[in-house]
């Protein structure tokens, strides 16, 4: 999906690039083999500073979008997810494909 087709704000931005982490992830999601959506169903929970998204380590800063209701529902109102806020979100085909340019630069192939 292209980037300039729909605005997120930073906080949403961040926190889809978070959700698309989790969505990758067998241990905080399930795939729904008819439409494809991955619902996200264990949010992280910090240690300290610090929170395991999949393969990252992130500061408890950057996951306030996770336990913000009006993110989860501006990222519905996008057609990127489908909030069951605060238990769990669906990432739609649109938001598992949106680029939001900050996870996939810090995958290594290492």
């Amino acid at each position: 999906m292209a980037k300039d087709k729909i605005k997120l704000n930073p906080l949403q931005n961040k926190t889809l690039a978070l959700m698309q982490e989790l969505a990758r992830h067998r241990e905080t999601s399930m795939v729904d083999e008819k439409t494809g959506e991955v619902v996200v169903t264990q949010m992280p929970h910090p240690h300290g500073d610090h929170v395991h998204v999949g393969e990252f380590v992130v500061s408890t800063r950057d996951i306030t979008g996770f336990a913000n209701e009006a993110v989860w529902i501006a990222l519905e109102r996008k057609g990127l997810a489908k909030s069951h806020f605060p238990v769990a979100i669906t990432l739609t085909k649109a938001g598992l494909e949106y680029d939001t340019g900050l996870l996939n630069a810090a995958r290594s192939d290492h």
